[in-house]
């Protein structure tokens, strides 16, 4: 007998390889158990079997209960009506209903409600004015994945990545693509997905922020080199610094090669710090109490595990406020903002996108937790991956430390769940469904402060 399996039975039953269980040790542990609640499970058993790969060593000594994490996006909005996201989603997986099915059908609620300017239908918009919408979902029992980036006019994003995932050999689809895809499913196609709220909003940090807003090139080379010892961006350029990139015109196979084309000069100068610029106007607009902080990252992400353990994740954002035409974050991206294992686990998450893209941190806390990880140690290992990356002075506060908030909402596959932050006090809660109902509950922060401490 395989040593984990024989602790397991001395663990639950008494019994041993050298005592085998007989009639009367079965019926009492089975009832005994049953009036727990609780059923044995060995973590990844039969995964370990039939790959020959080690599974995680984490023995599950209850069944898998349903239970929901969120943000808190998805308890907070009802678009008018009886039942938030997290709510939705939890009545129809105890009602039976597909896992995936009920999840999205959940964040639809959010999606469709004007009032929630993080997601959807009046989510905020990008530099131009126009809401771009990012989604994706996996599946955990079936392996099925799909996303969409960059939609635009379609109020419910999450729906055509279920149908990218349901019909086609595809995981992600993008821009123009996917609003003819999704006009070809017979998805509603409006000329605007703004609200006016959201346009005033857009109106307003269009007076408050230069538009022409791209980092300017020289100020980054140094926040490189400042970290490895060199500020001098024309020295990092020739290739004598640390952070040096490749010079045009190098020699290759003897030739000579084109240079390649850069931005023209002057046009850069004028197209400089869109970080900077972007983000400051929006934050003084959060500080002004215009826009909550929550909708100013955007997304909504919701996790679920079922009575028998199966597991799905589904992310929906209108990303970024006043991003840059395009720009793709980690929402729609498998393994950055949303990864599921049915064997193991699901995370999702909030907050900066460059860093989940950069980490692929959803993935790597689902990997942890494969290793044996609880979910809140997953997560916090994580985030503390995230912070020892962070590394440009222009996204580092006072202290040193990140100047933003990331938050994950983690679960395994017997039901254990957590929420974590890089900064507990910047959104101070997450939103769990159990038996117990739907609730706010503290996430637990890596850091103290807050990211512009």
């Amino acid at each position: 007998m395989r040593p984990v399996l024989a602790m397991a039975l001395v663990c639950v039953t008494g019994c041993s390889p050298d005592r085998p269980m007989d009639r009367r040790d079965f019926v009492k542990t089975a009832a005994a158990g049953a009036a727990a609640g609780t059923v044995p499970v060995l973590a990844g058993d039969a995964a370990a079997d039939a790959s020959g790969r080690p599974a995680a060593p984490a023995i599950h000594t209850r069944r898998a209960r349903p239970v929901l994490v969120a943000d808190v996006s998805s308890i907070r909005y009802r678009n008018g009506g009886p039942e938030s996201a997290i709510e939705r989603a939890f009545r129809g997986i105890t009602g039976g209903e597909d896992i995936l099915d009920a999840c999205v059908a959940g964040v639809n609620i959010p999606e469709m409600d004007p009032e929630e300017r993080g997601i959807g239908y009046g989510g905020l918009p990008n530099a131009d004015g126009v809401v771009q919408l990012d989604s994706c979902l996996m599946h955990g029992p079936r392996r099925w994945a799909g996303g969409v980036a960059g939609l635009e006019g379609v109020k419910t994003p999450s729906l055509v990545a279920k149908a990218v995932a349901e019909l086609t050999d595809h995981h992600l689809i993008v821009g123009k693509g996917a609003q003819e895809f999704a006009r070809a499913l017979g998805f509603e196609i409006h000329d605007d997905l703004n609200t006016a709220a959201s346009r005033e909003l857009w109106l307003e940090w269009r007076r408050r922020v230069d538009p022409d807003h791209w980092l300017d090139p020289d100020e980054r080379l140094r926040n490189t080199g400042r970290v490895r010892g060199d500020t001098d961006p024309d020295t990092i350029r020739r290739g004598r610094g640390p952070g040096s990139v490749p010079h045009a015109g190098i020699l290759h196979h003897g030739r000579t090669r084109e240079p390649v084309p850069h931005p023209d000069p002057s046009r850069a100068a004028r197209l400089r710090r869109f970080h900077d610029a972007s983000l400051a106007a929006g934050l003084s607009m959060v500080d002004d109490g215009l826009i909550d902080a929550d909708s100013f990252w955007g997304t909504t992400s919701l996790e679920a595990v079922s009575r028998d353990g199966d597991l799905c994740g589904v992310t929906t954002t209108s990303g970024l406020s006043w991003k840059i035409p395009g720009r793709a974050g980690d929402s729609p991206i498998l393994g950055a903002g949303q990864y599921v294992d049915n064997d193991v686990g699901a995370a999702g998450s909030t907050g900066r996108g460059e860093a989940n893209l950069y980490n692929l941190s959803c993935f790597m806390i689902v990997e942890f937790m494969r290793q044996g990880m609880s979910p809140k140690d997953a997560g916090m290992a994580v985030l503390e991956r995230v912070r020892a990356n962070t590394v440009e002075s222009r996204l580092l506060n006072s202290r040193g430390l990140p100047a933003f908030d990331l938050r994950f909402f983690v679960l395994n596959k017997a039901g254990d769940y957590a929420g974590v932050a890089m900064y507990g006090a910047a959104e101070s809660a997450y939103a769990v469904c159990d038996e117990n109902g739907a609730r706010e509950e503290p996430l637990e922060g890596l850091l103290e402060g807050s990211p512009r401490d």
